[in-house]
């Protein structure tokens, strides 16, 4: 019987280290709408066509976002609010727009309260409680972009080796499938993304700003939206799994010659 207990112990220690060892994901999509909540819509009167633009949110960004969620069986976080009122990308009086400025300042507060400060608590606590069932969180940050037609932008930290590495096998995949992808190691990144990073451990936590031309969504070219997605959804998880351990040494440490 005390053979079998131990037997039984040791294969629960055995499963709860892989389970450890597993990689989850984390999917958010800041400017998810251009939703104004009751309170505030006089702010925006005569202005509905500037607030459904892509100055007011992200179109297809939430759909995409949602899709991921989905495919990985994993809660979405998303902005509740147009990032007219608040954007919750940044920091200070950058989050105001020339709408939201208006406002007395006790009132951009509460709006800070009532939206952003929730948002970013959310992340806070998945992060952490990933991270304490998972060796690491691959965090998504999806957005689309009216800058270009046609373009896959992902975006990793300078400094972040394990995002770098997911980055570039996910580049080199969908690539191969004849999609015209960029990967920047970026310096200068968003407010959020920054306090984030700041928070948790780069070689746990691999923070990727995915942006989508807003070209496929409303156009459908060059690709079929639908298409689009399931190849975005499909290569993701192939990427994670193609970059490997994050100590290989065939990868040497970004920032340093």
């Amino acid at each position: 019987m005390g053979l079998q207990w131990v037997g039984t112990r040791a294969r629960i220690q055995v499963e709860t280290s892989e389970t450890h060892r597993m990689t989850t994901y984390l999917f958010s999509c800041e400017n998810a709408t251009c939703a104004v909540p009751e309170a505030y819509r006089e702010l925006f009167h005569g202005e509905e066509d500037v607030l459904t633009s892509a100055e007011g949110w992200e179109p297809g960004s939430l759909n995409l976002a949602q899709g991921f969620s989905m495919k990985f069986r994993t809660p979405l976080i998303h902005g509740d609010v147009t990032r007219l009122l608040i954007d919750f990308e940044c920091d200070g009086d950058e989050r105001w727009s020339r709408f939201s400025m208006k406002l007395p300042e006790t009132t951009r507060n509460k709006i800070a309260e009532r939206h952003e400060m929730p948002y970013r608590a959310m992340l806070l606590q998945r992060i952490e409680g990933d991270l304490k069932r998972h060796a690491t969180v691959v965090h998504v940050m999806v957005h689309t972009h009216a800058e270009t037609d046609g373009r896959i932008l992902l975006d990793t930290q300078k400094d972040s080796l394990l995002a770098w590495k997911i980055a570039s096998a996910w580049r080199i995949d969908l690539r191969g499938r004849e999609l015209d992808v960029t990967h920047s190691r970026k310096i200068k990144i968003s407010a959020l993304a920054a306090g984030l990073s700041r928070d948790f451990p780069v070689v746990q936590y691999a923070q990727i700003r995915l942006s989508v031309s807003q070209s496929f969504f409303l156009e459908g070219r060059p690709t079929r939206w639908e298409t689009l997605k399931k190849i975005l959804l499909e290569s993701l998880a192939e990427a994670v799994s193609a970059a490997g351990p994050v100590n290989d040494p065939e990868f040497p440490l970004i920032g340093q010659d």
